[in-house]
């Protein structure tokens, strides 16, 4: 999976919080093409031909480890490198298998690992599990940059993203407003 595009350009000057001037590359989203999802605070996985991957970033500099599946090429200004490595039996990927290991099918795609162990926890799971992205749709979601900043500091979530049908992504997060989360 790539890095998702956050809606709005940032200012770099003041804390990456956002301004209120829609990146051009995700416009899409305020022409309304495409659906709105829940962003849950975890660490990204690949489930491809059964087995379960975890998300790895290659820093700047830095070869990827053997086994390492590229999500895209390395971006230009960071040097950072999105993929992915196959989860193995070690301590570090415990929470991976304890939710890969609670269905006996998983179908190809992209998940989200969440659970006590995972990024504090914000969201109260009791235990570790995989959500399928793009799977708990948000209705009625506003498309104005103050009506989105008043529906983000409302609704206790990450954030949002948005789906388009040909399979780009938009985000927005509510840490993007300078909200606590």
């Amino acid at each position: 999976m790539k890095k998702i595009k956050t809606l709005y350009k940032r200012d770099f000057e003041n804390g990456r919080l956002i301004i209120n001037e829609v990146n051009e590359e995700s416009a899409w989203v305020l022409n309304g093409e495409g659906i709105a999802t829940r962003k849950f605070d975890g660490t990204c996985c690949m489930i491809k031909e059964g087995k379960l991957f975890k998300r790895y970033d290659c820093k700047k500099g830095k070869n990827p480890p053997i086994g390492f599946i590229a999500a895209q090429d390395p971006d230009p200004i960071t040097g950072h490198w999105p993929g992915w490595l196959l989860t193995n039996d070690v301590p570090e990927d415990k929470f991976h298998r304890e939710a890969f290991l609670k269905h006996p099918f998983w179908e190809d795609g992209t998940y989200e690992l969440v659970g006590p162990k995972i990024n504090g926890n914000k969201d109260n799971f009791n235990t570790h599990i995989l959500i399928a992205h793009g799977s708990q749709i948000i209705e009625n979601i506003p498309l104005e940059f103050e009506a989105l900043k008043e529906w983000l500091e409302q609704n206790l979530i990450e954030g949002i993203v948005w789906h388009h049908p040909d399979g780009r992504m938009v985000k927005l997060r509510r840490k993007d407003f300078g909200f606590d989360w």
